[in-house]
C-alpha cells in the first residue's frame, strides 16, 4: 500500500521527467524460485501472527546478528535460487534508481555490479536489522525511529529523512461523516461500531473477540475484516448474533478505509493498519503483536501519539469496548490525539524528498 501511494504521487508530481516503472518483482517474470520466494515470505507473517513466539524469535534474531548476517541468511542462505534469479531480474530492469518499501528489493539492488540509486522506505516505527542494510536514502515515517537511527554510525541527515506515513491516496478523499459511512455500508447509524482486524490473513484474536461481543445485549455493530482467511469468514457467517447487535463479517475487502472511517473504534493486531484507523481521528485497541516489529508500532501509537491502548485478554477486551460504548466520552482524549497526529500522512513529502536525491545524483535531470 504505501508503494502503490507513492508511485501515484510521484508519478503525478514527476512523471513527466523520469520514467516510473511499478514492479511486481516477485511475480512479472513467470520465474518459479522468486514466486515460491514470495510465497515463503507470506507463510513466515501467517506462521508468526499464529505462533507469537516465532515472531519474536525471528525478529530478535535479526537484532543480535545485525544487518549483514540477517541480510545474508535472509537473502541468499535461505533460498540461492530465488536470489540468483531476483539479480537477473533487477539486471534485466536496469534500473538508474530503485526505491523500495521492503528490504528484500533493495538487497538485490545493492548487489548490483553497476549500482543503481537505491532508496528504501520502511513503514514501520523504526528500522528493524534488515532494513539497516545500506541504502543511498533512508526514509521513516516515526520520530522516535528516526531519532535512534541518527545515533548509529551509518546515517546522518543527508541519508536519513522523516516523511510523513504513506497512507492510501484513497483515504484523503472519504468522507469524516460516520453516519453517512454506516449508511453507505447498510449498517445503524447510531450503534457504537467497533472493526476488528488482524492483518491480511485474519490470524488473532478477532475470532474469540467477535464471539463474546456478538452476545452482548446493547446496540452494538460488530465488523470483523478476515482478509485472506475464508475459513474465519465462512464461520462468521453461520454464527447468530443477540438481537441487538448487528454483525457484519466481511472478507477480503477493497472497502476497508470506508470501514474504519465508519467505525468508533479499531480493535486488532498490531501492524500499520493502526494507521488508517488513526487517520481518521478514531482510537484503537491493539490485542496482539506478533512480533518485535509490531511491539514498536504499537509502542509509537500507545506512548507516542497517544491513540492506542493495549490489551491482550479477549474478555478485558471486550469490557473496553463495553465502557466505551457505555460512555462514548471516554474516548475523547484518544480520539482528541489521533486527530492531532493527522498531518502526519500523505506522500507528497516523501515524492519530493526522492526527486531531491535523484537531481543531487543526476543533475542532468532537472
Amino acid at each position: 500500500m504505501p508503494m502503490k501511494s507513492i508511485v501515484e504521487t510521484f508519478s503525478k508530481k514527476y512523471g513527466d521527467r523520469v520514467e516510473v516503472i511499478p514492479s511486481k518483482f516477485y511475480t512479472e517474470t513467470g520465474d518459479p524460485h522468486l514466486i515460491k520466494y514470495e510465497k515463503m515470505l507470506a507463510r513466515q507473517v501467517r506462521m508468526y501472527n499464529g505462533y507469537p513466539v516465532i515472531g519474536y524469535w525471528a525478529t530478535l534474531s535479526c537484532e543480535f546478528f545485525g544487518a549483514t548476517l540477517s541480510s545474508l541468511s535472509s537473502m541468499r542462505l535461505i533460498s540461492p535460487f530465488a536470489y540468483k534469479a531476483a539479480i537477473k531480474h533487477m539486471r534485466e530492469l536496469q534500473p538508474d534508481v530503485v526505491f523500495s518499501t521492503h528490504w528484500a528489493t533493495n538487497y538485490y539492488a545493492e548487489h548490483l555490479e553497476k549500482k543503481p540509486l537505491t532508496i528504501m522506505y520502511c513503514p514501520d516505527a523504526q528500522l528493524n536489522k534488515l532494513f539497516e542494510y545500506h541504502s543511498d536514502l533512508n526514509l521513516i515515517s516515526m520520530p522516535y525511529g528516526y531519532e535512534k537511527a541518527l545515533r548509529k554510525k551509518q546515517y546522518d541527515v543527508r541519508n536519513m529523512k522523516l516523511i510523513p506515513f504513506l497512507i492510501r491516496n484513497e483515504a484523503f478523499g472519504i468522507s469524516n461523516d460516520k453516519k453517512q459511512l454506516r449508511k453507505k455500508i447498510g449498517v445503524p447509524e447510531n450503534n457504537f461500531t467497533v472493526v476488528l482486524a488482524e492483518g491480511g490473513y485474519g490470524i488473532g484474536k478477532m475470532k474469540k473477540i467477535s464471539e463474546l461481543l456478538i452476545k452482548e445485549h446493547f446496540p452494538l455493530t460488530v465488523i470483523p475484516v478476515c482478509g485472506k482467511n475464508e475459513k474465519l469468514f465462512n464461520y462468521f457467517k453461520t454464527l447468530e448474533p443477540a438481537p441487538e447487535v448487528t454483525f457484519r463479517p466481511y472478507g477480503y475487502t477493497e472497502e476497508i478505509l470506508e470501514l474504519e472511517a465508519a467505525s468508533d473504534i479499531f480493535c486488532g493486531k498490531s501492524g500499520n493498519i493502526i494507521a488508517e484507523s488513526t487517520f481518521f481521528g478514531n482510537p484503537s485497541i491493539v490485542t496482539n503483536c506478533t512480533t518485535l516489529i509490531e511491539h514498536n508500532i504499537a509502542d509509537h501509537y500507545i506512548n507516542t501519539v497517544g491513540c492506542s491502548i493495549k490489551e491482550l485478554c479477549p474478555k478485558k477486551t471486550v469490557e473496553l469496548i463495553k465502557k466505551f460504548a457505555g460512555d462514548p466520552g471516554l474516548l475523547e482524549p484518544y480520539c482528541e490525539a489521533a486527530r492531532g497526529y493527522h498531518s502526519y500522512f500523505g506522500s507528497e513529502a516523501a515524492a519530493d524528498a526522492i526527486w531531491k536525491k535523484i537531481t543531487e545524483t543526476f543533475p542532468d535531470v532537472r
